[in-house]
């Protein structure tokens, strides 16, 4: 019995498509990827996710407790935010929000990479900090997704 609810899980799974979400317009996407650092004494945080897996599921990001948008599968966001202080970068999970505090200095740019891990029921959402490195290789090859459209509030 249990083979075979799991065989119906799998399949289904298998039928399901990629979870898409309104893309931004390649020159504002083009013009993020320059990774220039941010003037006016604020920072630039850079969420993204790369990778398939969870490819059917889309996750609210927020920060500090605003929506920033529904991620999917290969796409990033863009904002700057105050430098010299602390934000929270939220993304919903399971069964409540992840949380990471990022402590940011004016003038230099953030990454921050959400990850999907497998859940009871449901994938659910993590987040790291990664290096400027790692998150402009990453950032590089996704698409930029429109910013304030969140499935929830926080």
């Amino acid at each position: 019995m249990l083979t075979r609810l799991l065989a119906v899980v799998m399949t289904s799974m298998m039928l399901v498509g990629c979870a898409s979400v309104p893309m931004d317009r390649s020159e504002k996407a083009s013009m993020a990827k320059n990774f220039k650092p941010p003037a006016n004494g604020n920072a630039g945080l850079y969420i993204y996710r790369y990778g398939s897996m969870g490819a059917a599921l889309k996750k609210d990001i927020w920060l500090d407790g605003k929506c920033v948008g529904e991620s999917a599968p290969n796409t990033f966001f863009y904002q700057e935010v105050k430098g010299n202080a602390q934000h929270t970068v939220s993304t919903e999970s399971e069964f409540s929000a992840n949380d990471l505090l990022i402590k940011t200095d004016a003038g230099k740019n953030y990454f921050v990479r959400q990850y999907i891990k497998f859940g009871l029921v449901v994938g659910g959402a993590g987040l790291e900090a990664v290096s400027e490195e790692k998150g402009i290789a990453a950032v590089q090859k996704l698409g930029m997704a429109q910013n304030g459209r969140c499935s929830k509030s926080q």
